[in-house]
């Protein structure tokens, strides 16, 4: 089994399958934000600092940041909101960026080893991106699509990620650092798109040997009741193989799914993650009541 590890300069997360699933928070991104991206563009990190403490406080075990702003300076945003946010919390980072010399930015600051997101099949995105994975040994989420777009067919968005693997190699990156997105099309479009996914899921990982990620929100697009959409994808992606999703940890449903896939994937032992996240608290005094008939047992033993 391949084992991608990303950490900060004091924490070590480890993407794998028989693992513990790995969320990573997708809220420090002002796409679709337009107030988040005016305080951002501003100089003004405030919601950055809540969403960074709200996210890790629901039990996302890594945070993507994004910087994505229209005429705005990404590179410099970017590697301060990294700066900010490893002040905040140990959880390692997904540098979240499709201007390369912003990608470079935040692996500049980034103390550890970073996850950079992304790298595509195009040749043009393959020579500027592969480079820095190797300069500053991180890993690298690969997304299968190419000059020619986003294919509905599983084997040809196979394809693709068999030639960034291959690419990558040439680079002397090893396919424990590539963490592949098979790209999550909306349901409510294309009826098949979860079915595609779990095909690929399986095939990245038994033979390719990589592990998987991908935008879990974008599988409800379009629907109400997203969170609850989200929550029954990634229950049946997880079964699939998918050992990590970028997605909302503040969301219960969702954060209830993984958790509960954990446990039914023997990923949870003894069910401990889940009971100490949802078993009820004693009730006023229940406590020292147990301690006292635990007492009089041992006096009468």
């Amino acid at each position: 089994m391949t084992d991608t590890v990303i950490s900060s300069g004091s924490k070590e997360v480890i993407i794998g399958s028989n693992r513990p699933f790995v969320m990573i928070g997708e809220r420090i991104n002002p796409t679709g934000r337009k107030m988040l991206a005016k305080e951002m563009a501003e100089g003004d990190f405030s919601r950055v600092e809540q969403d960074t403490l709200a996210q890790v406080a629901a039990g996302a075990q890594m945070l993507d940041v994004n910087a994505g702003i229209p005429l705005a300076d990404e590179p410099q945003i970017l590697a301060d909101t990294i700066k900010l946010v490893q002040s905040l919390t140990n959880v390692p980072l997904s540098i979240d960026s499709s201007i390369v010399a912003a990608l470079e930015a935040g692996l500049e600051v980034y103390n550890g080893k970073a996850l950079l997101n992304s790298v595509t099949g195009e040749e043009e995105r393959l020579e500027a991106v592969l480079p820095l994975v190797k300069k500053y040994g991180c890993a690298v989420v690969a997304i299968s699509n190419d000059e020619t777009g986003i294919s509905e067919d599983p084997d040809v968005r196979f394809a693709v990620a068999k030639k960034i693997v291959e690419h990558a190699a040439d680079y002397g990156i090893s396919s424990s650092d590539i963490v592949v997105d098979p790209l999550v099309m909306p349901i409510g479009a294309i009826n098949s798109a979860v079915r595609q996914v779990m095909t690929l899921v399986r095939r990245l990982q038994d033979e390719l040997k990589v592990n998987t990620t991908c935008g879990a929100s974008n599988v409800s697009f379009g629907l109400p009741n997203r969170n609850g959409i989200n929550a029954a994808f990634l229950t049946m992606a997880i079964a699939s193989g998918l050992t990590s999703a970028i997605t909302n940890p503040l969301h219960e449903p969702v954060m209830q799914a993984v958790i509960g896939a954990d446990v039914m994937m023997g990923n949870d032992p003894h069910c401990y993650k889940w009971i100490k996240k949802y078993r009820e608290p004693a009730a006023e005094g229940e406590n020292s009541q147990k301690r006292e008939r635990r007492r009089n047992r041992s006096k009468r033993a």
